[in-house]
């Protein structure tokens, strides 16, 4: 959908404007200046469509195109455009970008690299086979958020059962807690490779990629001389301030 146009004091291209007419941008505060033939490079690209046929962007007071979007790392989406060199840093932002701008060849590459390339095929098919990982991480950060009037840190209990076998002592397990078993959280069995510690790698990652400082160290159960000791659990404990 075309958006209103705006007067301008620089002249809109059309499909007709020659490739290398000069363009100005301003993506979310950030200016760039590039040609149309970068901008047309992949005909299949947002960018593209953007700059192809009727104006569909309004421009800034200066004159200059406006893409009403952080304009952080698009100047690694034009280098690749005009160059095809990828980014040193900033891997995953940029593909972000990539994606939303629909620029197919960019996404490929970004994730052959060994950053993106572990992420995707490696720690994301792993967390695919734990059930409800996903619910289990935003269920820890409502029930960390719910314990954290007037407290600086919340504390959580999680159990951890890596095979079918562990599952089967988790009624035992959870018996054994001398602490609210309700709001337990649960994670496995799963059939893959990794092991405990890297779950709960994974589990600290994910959470911390959002903003908050969490550390995990394993649940001390008091162990009885007639009962089975489990090492199954452990604390999750999210600091405030």
């Amino acid at each position: 959908m075309s958006l209103p146009d705006c007067k301008s004091t620089e002249k809109q291209p059309s499909s007709a404007a020659p490739n290398f007419h000069v363009v100005q941008l301003n993506v979310g505060g950030h200016l760039y200046t590039t040609t149309l033939s970068t901008l047309r490079k992949h005909s299949d690209s947002k960018l593209a469509e953007l700059f192809s046929g009727p104006p569909k962007l309004r421009a800034d007071t200066q004159g200059r195109y406006f893409i009403d979007r952080d304009g952080s790392h698009f100047g690694a989406i034009l280098e690749f455009l005009r160059s095809e060199q990828l980014p040193k840093e900033n891997i995953p932002e940029v593909h972000k970008e990539a994606v939303h701008y629909n620029i197919k060849p960019l996404i490929k590459r970004l994730e052959e690299t060994p950053r993106l390339f572990g992420e995707l095929v490696g720690r994301q098919q792993f967390l695919s086979r734990v059930p409800h990982y996903k619910e289990n991480i935003e269920v820890l950060i409502r029930i960390a958020r719910a314990e954290a009037i007037a407290a600086r840190h919340s504390t959580i209990i999680i159990c951890v059962l890596r095979t079918e076998e562990d599952l089967g002592f988790y009624d035992n397990a959870i018996n054994s807690l001398e602490a609210d078993k309700e709001s337990v959280v649960t994670f496995g069995p799963w059939k893959a490779a990794p092991l405990v510690k890297d779950l709960l790698d994974c589990v600290k990652m994910d959470i911390e990629s959002q903003g908050y400082t969490l550390s995990i160290q394993p649940h001390a159960v008091e162990k009885s001389f007639l009962s089975r000791s489990y090492d199954y659990f452990y604390e999750l404990t999210f600091t405030w301030w």
